[in-house]
């Protein structure tokens, strides 16, 4: 069972995300994705800086995969796709227009959660257009997993066990707007917010997360106290969501896990909000089991 890094999904400056992936270069993951998966506006980064850290990160003895958008709009953005595309690297498909782009290119893709396979069939048919990898969707219960995995994949399963769910993306940004912004006009706020912005309830409970035209979970997801069902299942890599803070830390944590077969609760200290593993049980996502225990 290996390690895989996933794409920050928030707005970092540049000199944090070069340093950030600097760092990551000496983790013990195997498969680390790059990229802007939210938002074309952000633009820190642009496609060449983005194919030099490919190129740092694969000379280190990373397997380097390069993120598409989640939401794809315009033609510039798909100009941008092609260009990484370009660069004949692997992709993360997020989008089903970055599924086609590759398979014209005849590229080996990721297939991301975004693209919602719920079934063998579906990713049989993304299988024959070159997809080597699937992200199951955030909502499925390890009990449909198992039942997918035992149908005999041809491909390899990746899946999401650590960090806050992306639950929703929508044309419109929702970070802008708590400012009072346009979307065009936006000023970068969701910069402001490292691990994104909190909404709450009216009864002031965190609720939500707000990184810019993307929802995500205000809980935590956290699978390792499910690490050796998961392993006993078949899933082959394991993904890791950027946070801004203790990511060495939690990384090695899950690696010392899956190496000596150590399920158990990753320190709350670490975490940027309460654990969960609600979906995986069947259950509504933000409950937590508090199965486990820290080691």
């Amino acid at each position: 069972m290996r390690l895989s890094l996933g794409p920050i999904l928030y707005f970092w400056d540049r000199a944090t995300v070069f340093d950030f992936y600097q760092q990551a270069a000496d983790w013990p993951v195997d498969r680390i994705c790059l990229g802007e998966a939210v938002c074309s506006k952000r633009r820190e980064l642009g496609p060449g800086d983005w194919l030099d850290l490919a190129r740092m990160l694969t000379d280190t003895g990373k397997e380097v995969v390069l993120s598409s958008l989640a939401l794809i709009e315009a033609r510039s953005e798909i100009a941008t796709l092609r260009r990484l595309c370009d660069a004949g690297l692997c992709l993360e498909a997020n989008d089903y227009s970055a599924v086609a782009l590759a398979e014209e290119k005849g590229l080996p893709f990721v297939g991301g959660s975004g693209l919602n396979l719920y079934n063998h069939r579906s990713i049989s048919v993304l299988h024959r257009a070159g997809m080597f990898a699937w992200v199951p969707p955030l909502e499925m219960s390890g009990e449909q997993l198992a039942r997918i995995c035992q149908s005999g994949l041809p491909v390899e399963t990746e899946l999401f066990a650590f960090g806050r769910m992306p639950l929703a993306w929508s044309a419109r940004c929702f970070a802008a707007r708590a400012h009072d912004r346009a979307k065009d006009d936006c000023g970068f706020v969701c910069g402001d917010y490292p691990d994104g912005l909190a909404m709450q309830t009216r009864e002031a409970e965190d609720f939500l997360i707000i990184n810019g035209i993307q929802t995500q979970s205000n809980h935590c997801l956290d699978l390792l106290p499910h690490l050796e069902p998961i392993r006993e299942m078949g899933v082959e890599t394991l993904r890791l969501s950027p946070q801004s803070r203790h990511m060495p830390e939690i990384v090695n944590f899950w690696a010392r896990g899956i190496r000596e077969s150590l399920p158990g609760n990753i320190p709350a200290d670490w975490l940027i909000g309460p654990p969960a593993d609600g979906y995986w049980l069947g259950s509504a996502g933000m409950e937590h089991s508090g199965e486990g225990a820290t080691h």
